[in-house]
């Protein structure tokens, strides 16, 4: 920008929306419908001083905007917003505090809490009846005008068909915190999220996309703050179109973008685990740092008896108004932003219920998936909901339209309890491994849909499910209140680390029959970062606070000798899914196909290879299982029996009928066992363990 700013606005473009550089200067654009005036502060490069303030001269569909000439890259901006202050009736305007841009692509500064972040006087006996009229510049974050040019030559998305997908959960900084391979400056960011190692780590492993926890601008909680913790998991979203500073070691977003080219050119696909359910500014009670202060009553759902208060289906505070087509459409730009500027290959939606809200609750048909469904640009990535929030009805898992897979908590939850020894379980884990076709198979949805999963960032990890019986929050300061009570965890014997070698074998049996069942199963498997070397948490399954050794990923575990046996037998268990199509199916099975005589594409058996009888199902105490999967493959039919043991002590299996040359091609209780030929029909297998047998069968005449 010139040394001396114009004295006023040129009227610009209601579009785009943000700040847009154009080479001569910048366009502003910003929505409220029920703000009486918007101005646009500038700042000088350090941030800290504010040099002009200029009344934004027009307005267009509700959208104020105008054109500033000269100003250019890196220009630090914010708004100020002019209106009623009316919490009854949800109008929150006050405007002595500096507002973020909703569309900013980059921030300036760090958010440094104090009350006048706030639109009411702190400790009022009016509380947010009152009105602030301290300036929060100070300690706000700033938007900057940035320039979005990068050279992707002959980048491609890898375009993973959904069945052959095999997902890593990672945190960014959590992924490379400990890495001491790595210069420290870089460690936690996307500069070392591109490091050939760790790419090379991935693609070794079998990986074919990696699923990054939130990377939007977020902020840390100020109650956090005062405890000496952060907000680590993210959660708390600020800016949708901001790449989280903390995860740049150069402070520019390109970095994001080399990260995604390199996964590319490795075949890793990049999800992003998106938050729009809900933004950091919390109840009517949080602070005004964006939105409520653009404009409260259309960017927030709002209790219709009283519209003082939000709604709070997301447990948060508030829960963004996806039905204002407006704020819709900041979701929908933030989505096409991500994925034509950064590469993006898909989202996973926090809370995704709350998304599909309309006035009447839930709606697979709402507003939201209609928009997505048909979009030109995001139709064609993956979609991923999380699908429940903590409103009415909240609980929507196989709900949500085609087009979307969904985690699959039934899938975790069930596999636990299934190999923890949980009576009754055998129906359930036998619905899980076929796909959750009781839960998904309609509307032509396919068994990629369920994302089956034993361990995610939110609870347990793998080893610390099998380690401990309770949860260890301690760490969370929150009286150990915090975090699911119920894990369907098992200590086996000692809570936590232990010497014990017949613990520790039975524990390790059990994490490698866990991790067999998720590469097995019908569905697309998602791993926990760390799991394939058995990170622990100590106990603790809610870390959201815990920006330290406790979450971040410890490579030392990795190159243990433990550590790199585990990491083997994953990466063979996901080659063994990527050989074998049937692992993997396209479709739902309902043993409706014989591929060969007497063999049909699925099928359940006891140990002694017999059908398993209807009432024999319903039995409780009845727990091994064979389950065997078939199909034609070239003039031969392949058949692969899964045997599963999850007593405590050793059973003897009998193949199903009829019989086949067979060959052993995995075991949980050996890890390192080398595939070989089975001699005769007959197979034994050590407490908490199971196997894979492949067999070959005449196609059927």
């Amino acid at each position: 920008m010139a040394d001396h700013a114009p004295p006023e606005l040129l009227p610009g473009s209601p579009y785009p929306l943000g700040a847009t550089w154009d080479g001569l200067g910048t366009n502003f654009a910003v929505f409220s419908a029920h703000a009486e005036a918007i101005d646009l502060c500038l700042f000088d490069p350090s941030g800290r001083r504010e040099i002009a303030r200029l009344r934004m001269p027009e307005c267009t569909d509700e959208v104020w905007h105008g054109y500033l000439p000269n100003a250019g890259v890196g220009l630090i901006y914010g708004y100020r917003a002019y209106g009623p202050y009316e919490p009854h009736n949800g109008h929150r305007f006050n405007p002595h505090k500096l507002l973020l841009d909703p569309y900013a692509r980059a921030l300036a500064g760090e958010l440094r809490w104090s009350d006048a972040l706030f639109g009411y006087r702190v400790n009022s006996a009016r509380a947010d009846l009152s009105f602030d009229r301290r300036d929060s510049a100070p300690g706000a974050l700033k938007s900057v005008v940035t320039d979005e040019t990068f050279n992707w030559g002959d980048d491609r998305p890898p375009a993973t068909p959904w069945a052959n997908t095999v997902i890593y959960e990672a945190h960014v900084r959590g992924l490379t915190m400990l890495r001491g391979d790595l210069l420290p400056p870089e460690r936690g960011t996307f500069a070392a999220l591109s490091e050939p190692r760790i790419i090379d780590y991935l693609r070794k492993l079998g990986i074919t996309a990696i699923e990054l926890m939130p990377i939007h601008a977020f902020i840390d909680d100020r109650l956090l703050l005062q405890k000496g913790l952060r907000n680590y998991w993210g959660y708390n979203t600020i800016g949708f179109f901001a790449v989280e500073p903390r995860y740049l070691a150069t402070g520019f977003s390109n970095e994001m973008r080399v990260a995604v080219r390199r996964l590319h050119a490795a075949g890793i696909e990049v999800f992003l685990d998106v938050v729009y359910n809900h933004s950091a500014e919390g109840s009517e009670l949080g602070p005004t740092l964006s939105f409520r202060g653009l404009d409260n009553a259309s960017y927030y759902r709002l209790d219709p008896g009283n519209r003082r208060h939000c709604v709070n289906d997301t447990g948060t505070g508030n829960t963004l108004n996806l039905s204002h087509p407006r704020v819709l459409q900041m979701v929908m730009d933030s989505l096409r932003y991500w994925v034509t500027s950064f590469h993006v290959d898909g989202f996973r939606f926090d809370l995704g219920v709350t998304l599909g809200r309309e006035a009447h609750g839930f709606d697979s048909g709402a507003g939201f998936f209609d928009a997505l469904r048909q979009d030109p640009v995001l139709a064609r990535v993956k979609l991923i909901s999380e699908p429940w929030d903590l409103g009415p009805g909240g609980y929507q898992l196989g709900q949500h339209p085609p087009g979307f897979a969904e985690w699959n908590d039934r899938f975790r939850d069930g596999v636990r309890r299934f190999w923890r020894g949980d009576p009754g379980q055998r129906p359930d884990f036998a619905a899980r491994l076929a796909g959750s076709s009781d839960l998904f198979d309609r509307r032509a949805r396919r068994p990629w849909a369920s994302i089956n999963y034993i361990a995610s960032h939110d609870g347990f990890t793998l080893a610390d499910t099998v380690s401990y019986a309770e949860r260890h929050n301690e760490a969370n300061e929150e009286n150990n209140q915090d975090g699911p009570a119920e894990n369907y965890s098992c200590n086996w014997g000692v809570e936590g680390p232990t010497d014990d070698l017949k613990i520790i074998a039975t524990r390790g049996r059990i994490l490698r029959s866990m991790l067999s069942t998720l590469f097995f199963a019908h569905g697309t498997p998602m791993l926990l970062a760390g799991d394939e070397f058995g990170r622990t948490q100590r106990g603790n399954n809610n870390a959201y606070c815990q920006d330290n050794e406790l979450s971040w990923i410890d490579w030392n575990e990795a190159s243990s000798a433990e550590g790199e046996v585990l990491i083997k037998f994953v990466a063979r268990l996901i080659a063994l899914r990527r050989q074998y199509s049937i692992l993997r199916s396209r479709y739902f099975m309902h043993a409706r196909e014989e591929p060969a005589k007497h063999v049909s594409d699925i099928s359940w058996f006891n140990r002694r290879g017999e059908p398993i009888p209807v009432d024999a199902w319903n039995d409780p105490e009845l727990r091994v299982l064979v389950l065997r999967r078939a199909q034609r493959v070239g003039d031969r039919v392949e058949a692969l029996s899964y045997l599963i043991n999850p007593r405590s002590e050793r059973k003897g299996f009998r193949l199903p009928p009829p019989y086949a040359p067979t060959r052993v091609l995995l075991d949980t209780d050996n890890p390192r066992l080398e595939p070989f030929d089975l001699e005769g029909d007959q197979y034994e297998l050590a407490p908490h363990s199971a196997a894979l047998l492949l067999s070959f069968y005449e196609t059927k005449q």
